[in-house]
């Protein structure tokens, strides 16, 4: 944001730099600003519903445009940073309330309210060097989710032993991990994310591959409900930790690399823990998991003595 009394002059945008800037904001959902894998990321989403389709791009426009209204910063705005809260919270709208036009207007105020909390995060988070991630989604579609309650559902039990998985299952729930960050459930589309990210950094398609691994073994350890597993309802904040902290916050190394995986795996009982707490009244843990953890292990790092935080994506 500009510091006080300072006039930033607006400079017009050319309809390239505008699409990149588009694409950019749905690839930052993964810490990407490659408009590549942005582009590789609509494609899953429609892939998935028109629908979340639809919604996305019209929420990651409307928290840019409204960023861009109220002064963001313009190499922010670049990179996409303003973008993506507002394309998951119109998808979070869209798939809890259906798509018509009121769900449109409510979808495009709730991503314009997405860039005023972004603001407000980074420059409070920035002071003690944490980065802002997904919280203002959270917060604006944990509103919504209290505002406009569901039927409330049942919290799943556990088994009494470690879950069972066949060959297919497995396979469906290493895909919809990665799906699931954006509400996706098509096993395909998780794969076209998967590609996605691995057009921009092999490092973080790995990590996300990783990161899907340990928290489907991680689930079934815990007995978790296969169904749910499959589903990748238990897995998908793993893989943005492993995204998080292997691939764009921390120095690759063997240490940070067993450090990301330890943060993974804490990710999927905290997600089955919000899960239970929020269900009952029709709520869901969104991406919090991830955001807490990823917040708990960086704050973490520079008192184990180990390399310390890159802040290229934290600013």
């Amino acid at each position: 944001m500009p510091a006080a009394g300072q006039v930033v002059q607006p400079r017009g945008w050319a309809p390239a730099d505008v699409g990149q800037i588009q694409l950019r904001g749905i690839a930052q959902v993964a810490l990407s600003a490659s408009p590549w894998t942005g582009l590789f990321f609509t494609v899953a989403l429609f892939a998935g519903s028109w629908r979340i389709g639809v919604y996305g791009l019209l929420g990651a426009a409307a928290s840019t445009v409204a960023a861009a209204v109220l002064g963001a910063d313009r190499d922010g705005l670049a990179k996409g940073l303003e973008g993506y809260c507002g394309c998951l919270t119109s998808i979070a709208v869209v798939v809890r309330l259906g798509a018509s036009w009121q769900t449109a207007v409510l979808a495009v105020i709730a991503a314009a309210v997405c860039s005023v909390l972004s603001a407000a995060a980074g420059r409070l988070l920035g002071r003690i060097g944490l980065p802002a991630l997904t919280a203002p989604f959270c917060l604006v579609a944990g509103a919504l989710a209290i505002a406009l309650p569901t039927a409330p559902a049942a919290p799943p039990i556990p088994a009494a032993g470690a879950t069972t998985l066949a060959a297919s299952e497995v396979g469906h729930a290493f895909c919809n991990n990665v799906g699931q960050v954006f509400f996706l459930d098509k096993w395909y589309a998780g794969l076209i994310l998967l590609a996605g990210l691995l057009v921009a950094s092999r490092t973080a398609a790995v990590a996300a591959a990783c990161g899907s691994v340990v928290a489907i073994l991680t689930a079934c350890a815990m007995g978790l409900p296969a169904d749910r597993i499959t589903e990748g309802l238990y897995g998908y904040n793993a893989v943005l930790v492993a995204i998080a902290l292997a691939a764009t916050f921390l120095t690759l190394t063997p240490w940070t690399a067993g450090y990301a995986t330890l943060a993974a795996v804490a990710s999927v009982p905290f997600t089955a823990a919000w899960q239970a707490f929020a269900q009952p009244s029709g709520g869901s843990p969104f991406t919090w998991p991830f955001v807490v953890t990823t917040w708990l292990f960086l704050a973490a790092a520079p008192a184990l003595d180990r390399p310390g935080i890159s802040f290229e994506k934290a600013k």
